[in-house]
């Protein structure tokens, strides 16, 4: 019944060029295997992005109904290895919907919480008003129309049981699925602060005591707000804008990494702020 419910919410979708899409029938299997939790196999017969980028508008659409409305954008591969991986040269994105932002820090979740989940050091930024779509790729002029940064365990899903490309982690939405949020950072809109973004040094540890990943600010694409600049700039390609309220997540500060159940993973974010701040999720 499942099944039926979203191929028929499918073919009820317009789709703008349909030679760039995967059938609905296909969207629907995968859309299914990840509200079952189950690994899907990948999609075949993508051969550009915007293959990716329309499956991504369908999934979207289907998951929405059960994850809640769109929020804000996820911006991944931000590295260029990473993007060597994947066949592309650039960062994709995805779209953050309310599960991405539900959980608040020290949250418990099923360690086995998706289809194939893993877990990221990440963090948010959050849009004060309109006028970041003009400020181009100055960072502090980015900054003043920023009202928040936050502290964020983002916990995707990768569903896909078999290697995949570009425009296989594009239609799965770049894996958005899960997030923990911490306490929000109020910004401010000076250099100083921009430069305690780049340096800051973001690290995951478990309740063990075991570093799982460190890394460098500047480790996102150079600067967590070139992200939010390359952003404005796809968007802008795509007829989209940001808009006030919206969360961006900025990057994956660190390998994406299995869960164990009965564990605490905490990332810490030192250098920032006076004191180091963090965020923390436990597994069931």
């Amino acid at each position: 019944m499942r099944r039926l419910l979203l191929l028929t919410g499918l073919l009820a979708l317009p789709v703008a060029a349909q030679a760039d899409c995967p059938d609905a029938a296909a969207v629907g299997r995968v859309a299914e295997a990840l509200l079952d939790n189950r690994p899907s196999p990948a999609f075949t017969g993508m051969t550009s992005l915007a293959d990716g980028f329309c499956a991504q508008n369908l999934m979207v659409s289907v998951l929405r109904e059960s994850w809640g409305r769109p929020v804000g954008y996820k911006v991944g591969l931000t590295s260029a290895p990473v993007q060597q991986r994947f066949g592309v040269s650039h960062p994709v994105r995805g779209v953050l919907m309310e599960s991405s932002v539900s959980l608040r820090d020290g949250a418990t979740v099923p360690a086995r919480f998706g289809a194939v989940p893993v877990i990221e050091s990440d963090f948010l930024v959050r849009v004060r008003d309109a006028g970041i779509n003009q400020a181009g790729r100055d960072r502090l002029e980015i900054l003043r129309h920023l009202d928040a940064v936050i502290p964020y365990i983002e916990l995707p899903d990768l569903v896909l049981s078999g290697g995949f490309d570009g425009p296989n982690l594009l239609a799965i939405n770049v894996g958005a699925r899960l997030g923990v949020v911490g306490e929000p950072i109020p910004v401010e809109a000076t250099q100083d602060f921009v430069d305690r973004l780049g340096s800051m040094t973001v690290t995951m540890v478990d309740d063990r005591g075991q570093e799982r990943a460190r890394a460098q600010g500047s480790a996102a694409l150079g600067h967590p707000l070139d992200v939010v600049a390359f952003l404005i700039e796809d968007l802008a390609r795509a007829g989209r804008q940001l808009e006030p309220g919206q969360v961006i997540s900025v990057a994956g500060y660190s390998p994406t990494l299995p869960l164990e159940p009965g564990r605490t993973y905490t990332v810490r974010y030192d250098g920032l702020v006076a004191q180091p701040v963090s965020v923390s999720v436990r597994t069931r």
